[in-house]
Parts: structure tokens; sequence; C-alpha cells
């Protein structure tokens, strides 16, 4: 059963489920700028990265705020290891590890009603996903529509709001239409602006990505 702790999560709502499915897209104002940490291991963690399908740039540290790089933390928890847990208050992702640790990442989540909430899990992963917009967001943004499933979707690359990878998040044998997913808006990570999905640094999704197998549990609170 699920355990729902703000609104159901997407069981029976499709109306809902439209609305949020992997939109994942974004409008974004010029990001603050923070005091970037001078660590050798964050500069590597978040460098460029040339080897991918397409090459990722470095991520400039100075957008983003100290507390989201990944960093593994203390984390007491009674969900088991490898499980996978979204803070939506803090805009953190958890990956549970043993002897009460985490690895943590900051996450972006979606704009005022399209939050979520419940348990499910990773049901498959992509390398450099194509991205289908949903026909409901087709219907409020008609130049969506070359990149409907009709069309076959937008092919993967830079500008491709699901990032280097993306991990589908299924409920049963259902597709929730949620993702956990890249972004080139780096800036966005700690906020609320998507259209409905939890957004990681690429540096961070592909890490993520190598870490998680199909099969692994979720739950978002």
């Amino acid at each position: 059963m699920m355990n729902v702790s703000r609104r159901t999560f997407l069981a029976g709502s499709a109306s809902l489920a439209g609305l949020a499915v992997s939109g994942c897209v974004s409008t974004t104002s010029d990001p603050e700028f923070y005091i970037p940490s001078q660590d050798p291991a964050y500069l590597s963690m978040y460098r460029a990265m040339p080897e991918e399908r397409f090459p990722l740039p470095a991520i400039n540290l100075k957008k983003v705020p100290d507390q989201y790089y990944r960093q593994q933390v203390d984390y007491p928890t009674s969900e088991r290891v490898g499980t996978l847990v979204v803070d939506t208050s803090n805009y953190y992702l958890y990956l549970v590890q043993e002897n009460g640790k985490a690895m943590r990442y900051g996450v972006g989540l979606g704009r005022a009603g399209f939050e979520w909430s419940g348990r499910a899990r990773i049901a498959r992963k992509s390398a450099w996903p194509k991205w289908t917009p949903p026909d409901e967001m087709i219907e409020r943004e008609p130049e969506l529509e070359k990149w409907s499933w009709r069309n076959g979707g937008m092919p993967p690359g830079p500008e491709n709001p699901l990032g280097a990878r993306a991990l589908y998040i299924f409920q049963g044998n259902q597709d929730t239409l949620y993702r956990l997913h890249g972004t080139a808006e780096y800036w966005t990570i700690g906020s609320a602006v998507s259209s409905g999905c939890v957004r990681l640094m690429n540096q961070d999704i592909i890490d993520l990505h190598g870490r998680v197998p199909v099969g692994t549990p979720i739950v978002v609170l």
C-alpha cells in the first residue's frame, strides 16, 4: 500500500498525471551567486565531462549553494539500504547506505500544484533519454507538438529537458509519468520551478544512475 503524506500519489488520477508528466521544463531568472567551495573533491565531482555522448560543461559552483553539493551524510532511517528518499521540504534526495549513512543530492522540484508523495520504484533507467511532452502540456503550449509522441519526441542532447540521464518512477506496473532526471539549469537546484519532476545536476544524475539498479524503491516525503 502507498504511504501518502501530502496528497495522493497519482493512483487513479490520470488528470494529475497528465499535468505532471515529465514536463520537466522551467522558466528561470538569473541565479544568485554564492561563494563556491574550493575543495578539490567538489571541483573534480562537478568537472566538465567531455567523455559523455554529449559533452557536459563543468558546473559553475558559484550558482549552487554548497549544501546542495553531492555528499555523504549521517542519515538514520528505518528505510532499508538502497532506498531512495526525496525530502521535498529541504530539496534533498538521499540514497540510503549502511551504518546510518546516505549519499545526499540536491534537487529541484515541481511548482506548487505539482507536488506528489508516496512509495514507488525505479522501473527503468535511460542514458541521454528522449523527452515527450504530455498532450495536456501541448494543449497549453502548442509549439511543443513537434516533440509529441506522435512525432517521436525530442531527441537526446544538451537542450533536452531530461538531461543526461533519467530514472522512471512506476507504481506497480503503472508509469507514474514522474522522473528523476538531469538538468543543464543547475542553478535551479534547491528551488521549485519544474513542471513536476525531480531534477538533479547532470553530474549528479550520472552518479546516481550508476549507483541504483532497476527495481530500487523510492519514497517521496
